[in-house]
């Protein structure tokens, strides 16, 4: 049981730079107590006047000068755009790159995203490989944060390539493929490969060691610790993170010694010590909260439950896991909801509800199977034999004329490997094929609704005793288009944007008759988006229209509105927004409530399910996120949903 999330390593400094430093320092020092870190003093505006003005080209440089207010996005917004405005192009992408780690501590992912890869483009551009390096390995450890994991190891990969092209690297370029390493470690660590990845964190501390990297060494002790954890070698993984924590504690590296106390008390837990991990953690959570990175946060909730849990003070360790699964699943950190419903399912399982303990536990698999997938799995071990066998063709290569027997073993050896690969990836691909084949099912009975179906056939049958034969014709030639279009897409993965469109329209139109045709349904599409090269899951804004009638509109007196607005406000994202001017998600609840028969509602979270897995062929994940709409004097004027779905 593992919640775990990572850092960063920054660069030493030269000897030259630490004397600027320290006179930037007195600077910086004197303007942040002058003023707010918000705004762009007068001193901090001489600091970066003076790094532009010098120009640095080295990123230790630009590096040493930049972490005295890299925490602060008004601040390096400020930086990006003077240095703009003097084509000082490499303090450019210094800038995006620290604007998009910042975000992604924020989990803000998709703005990290964009700001990174301007940052990677402007980098190439220049030539500049100690930046185009370090970017490629920032992209690498966002893609993983969001598990993008195939993504992740492409370009950590393609940053070692170029790093070690160089004959002689520099200091940053040395770090640069530690950190590379590191990020490798971490993928398979993800993946449950913790052989793999110990090998690669030591690979990278024997190189830190070289540099005298104080901070490196600190983080793969911990992520060593982290694996030597999951193998139960408890003895081993407390070791490990004691001297990450010593290392953290001279460098006074707040999130370090947040990151080693948390699986310190990991351990703790793990050896029956919750009272002490119980103790060690509240004040870790406080610290954390003041950081505010919300991974960080949700991971230590979720141990503090844990803890609690141990303890069997049920109520704390409900109300601390699920405080870590609502920030888990509010940014979407895959790996924290699976522990987060793993955890609650033995906590339901020590109160005796085994139902919901069984519940939770088939969550955590599904949650945890999104980013333990047979396409990620095979991706990484398929990039593991090609690095390797790149290594040992170019070492062949040399001895080929001393000895040709070494090529032949090499190929035995990869056939035997493939053969071992191909039979573990065969079985991960059954399991998710099923897993596919139950998601599409539980959306097709999502669509096609029994009540659905009868009430709209109830309400066409009410226009023939009526004597309407037109109106009758009408929707029943709607309602039959209506069906056959859901039995079309759902034997299909995605669709155009432009089909679901015309099907939604087709649902309201039908659902619009049970509501004597009062509400008023628009659709919008901006003039940048073509509906018809665009493609989305199929069936996958039915829900979200029916919640918003259901439990929006149904209870609502006078005009009912419903609003479906496409725009493309980020690169490779497209953005769809429902809103309703309902009686709200508040109201609608407390309705609910008092409700004798309780409607369950399960297509949204098939939805989200299905969202999931769609993004798994993309670089980019997906979002769902509810807005409740209130006017200037605080009263509920309806609920937008907006769903951030990837296009490439």
């Amino acid at each position: 049981m593992q919640s775990r999330i990572t850092y960063i390593k920054c660069f030493p400094l030269t000897p030259f730079w630490c004397s600027v430093r320290f006179n930037i320092s007195l600077l910086f020092f004197f303007s942040i107590s002058l003023s707010s870190a918000q705004t762009a003093t007068i001193d901090f505006k001489e600091t970066i006047d003076s790094l532009i003005a010098a120009k640095p080209k080295s990123l230790v440089e630009m590096e040493s000068v930049i972490e005295l207010f890299d925490q602060d996005t008004l601040q390096l917004d400020y930086f990006l755009k003077s240095a703009a405005k003097k084509n000082f192009r490499e303090g450019q992408v210094m800038a995006l790159n620290k604007l998009a780690i910042r975000y992604r501590q924020l989990s803000k992912f998709n703005l990290a995203l964009e700001r990174q890869k301007e940052a990677l483009e402007m980098a190439s551009a220049l030539e500049n490989v100690e930046l185009e390096v370090y970017t490629l390995n920032m992209l690498g450890v966002l893609y993983r944060r969001i598990d993008a994991i195939t993504a992740a190891l492409d370009h950590t990969y393609l940053a070692i390539e170029k790093a070690q092209a160089v004959k002689n690297p520099s200091i940053a370029l040395q770090q640069s493929i530690n950190l590379s390493y590191n990020n490798i470690g971490q993928i398979n660590r993800i993946l449950g490969q913790y052989d793999l990845a110990i090998e690669q964190f030591k690979k990278a501390m024997e190189l830190e060691k070289e540099l005298d990297n104080k901070l490196g060494l600190a983080v793969n002790y911990q992520n060593i610790g982290e694996c030597l954890e999951a193998q139960g070698r408890l003895v081993d993984a407390l070791e490990a993170y004691d001297k990450a924590m010593e290392i953290n504690l001279v460098l006074n590296n707040p999130r370090g010694k947040i990151l080693c106390e948390n699986g310190i008390a990991h351990v703790y837990v793990h050896q029956g010590k919750a009272l002490e991990a119980k103790e060690m953690l509240t004040k870790s959570l406080e610290d954390a909260n003041n950081l505010g990175e919300h991974a960080l946060i949700a991971a230590v909730e979720l141990t503090l439950g844990w803890a609690y849990a141990e303890m069997e003070n049920f109520d704390e360790a409900e109300n601390h896991l699920r405080q870590g699964l609502e920030m888990a699943s509010a940014y979407n950190f895959l790996r924290l909801r699976s522990d987060a419903y793993d955890l609650l399912s033995d906590l339901w399982a020590k109160k005796g509800d085994y139902q919901k303990a069984l519940k939770y536990f088939k969550t955590s698999l599904s949650v945890e199977a999104q980013t333990k997938n047979d396409k990620n799995v095979r991706y990484v071990y398929s990039s593991i034999i090609k690095k390797d066998n790149e290594e040992r063709v170019s070492s062949i290569n040399q001895q080929l004329r001393k000895n040709n027997t070494r090529l032949l073993v090499s190929g035995i050896v990869l056939a035997l490997l493939s053969g071992i690969f191909y039979i573990l990836y065969r079985q991960y691909q059954l399991k998710n094929d099923k897993k596919l084949l139950t998601l599409e099912q539980s959306m097709l009975r999502s669509q096609m609704n029994p009540h659905f179906l009868f009430n709209s056939l109830n309400s066409i049958k009410l226009y023939i005793i009526n004597n309407e034969q037109k109106n009758a014709v009408h929707y029943l030639n709607k309602f039959s288009k209506l069906v056959r279009k859901i039995l079309e897409s759902s034997s299909m993965r995605e669709i155009p944007l432009a089909e679901e469109l015309e099907t939604v329209e087709l649902y309201m139109n039908i659902e619009n008759i049970r509501f004597s045709n009062e509400i008023d349904f628009q659709i919008r599409v901006d003039e940048n988006i073509d509906t018809h090269t665009v493609r989305i899951p199929s069936l996958i804004l039915q829900p979200f229209l029916e919640n918003a009638l259901w439990h929006g509109l149904s209870s609502k007196l006078g005009e009912k509105k419903i609003d479906l607005h496409i725009t493309k406000n980020v690169k490779d994202f497209i953005d769809i927004s429902i809103t309703d001017n309902g009686i709200g998600r508040q109201a609608a609840e407390k309705i609910k409530e008092n409700k004798v028969l309780k409607r369950k509602s399960v297509g949204i979270e098939i939805t989200k399910e299905r969202l999931a897995n769609f993004s798994k062929d993309y670089l980019n994940t997906f979002e769902v996120e509810m807005v409740d709409l209130y006017d200037d004097e605080g009263n509920s004027m309806g609920t937008r949903v907006i769903l951030h779905i990837p296009t490439a």
